[in-house]
């Protein structure tokens, strides 16, 4: 069976979704942190997965991680702590991140079924040129270290690592993660019943009005 991973950290006001200040107060931008993760959450809470893994950075874990194991990331660069990630799971294992609160069991479906002999990995492009998901049948931390994180060719080169070491790769649907405020305003329309769109309506109706008056 298969092990999901979302990796995240504690939504607090000046440490995460930064990009989204200004328009947004830190506050806001933490607030529609903490939504985007807790859809995420749900979405892997409902999947037919063998083991439910949050790795944190952060001291306060949230209340939706209710059934996952709690993993503590590890200090350094992105690379090096999705390299201790996967070091530290065995079998099939697929990873995600808090930024795509519009994920769900369709865009999913081929890594939840898809394991077959001929597929060694899964990885899911995100629209700014990196990826938002990545699996591995033998999960080894050494195929993610060195590949450069949050540039235009993140997805590219973390493909090029896996299939470099004798990989079949299966590719994911791109989908967009929330990066900027337009991304914010593209993936809210996309679920907008979910906590995220809830949370973010009156945030883009705000700045709908600002707008107008400017």
């Amino acid at each position: 069976m298969l092990t999901v991973v979302v990796i995240a950290k504690e939504c607090i006001p000046g440490r995460v979704k930064t990009r989204l200040h200004p328009p947004l107060s830190y506050e806001e931008a933490a607030q529609v942190a903490s939504a985007s993760l807790a859809d995420t959450l749900q979405v892997v809470r409902d999947l037919p997965v063998s083991r439910r893994v949050l790795a944190f950075d952060g001291q306060n874990v949230p209340a939706e991680a209710e059934g996952f194991t709690v993993l503590p990331q590890i200090g350094g660069t992105l690379d090096q702590r999705l390299g201790a990630i996967f070091d530290s799971v065995s079998g099939p294992t697929l990873l995600i991140g808090m930024d795509t609160p519009q994920v769900s069991r369709r865009v999913l479906e081929a890594a939840l079924t898809g394991w077959t002999p001929d597929i060694d990995a899964f990885l899911g492009f995100a629209s700014d040129g990196g990826f938002w998901a990545l699996g591995m049948r033998d999960p080894n931390g050494e195929h993610i270290r060195g590949v450069p994180m949050s540039q235009d060719d993140t997805g590219r080169v973390q493909l090029g690592r896996l299939r470099g070491a004798g990989m079949t790769v299966h590719l994911l649907p791109e989908i967009n993660d929330i990066d900027t405020i337009d991304d914010a305003i593209e993936v809210a329309e996309l679920v907008p019943h979910g906590r995220f769109g809830r949370t973010f309506a009156p945030l883009a109706a705000r700045l709908e009005l600002e707008r107008a008056r400017s």
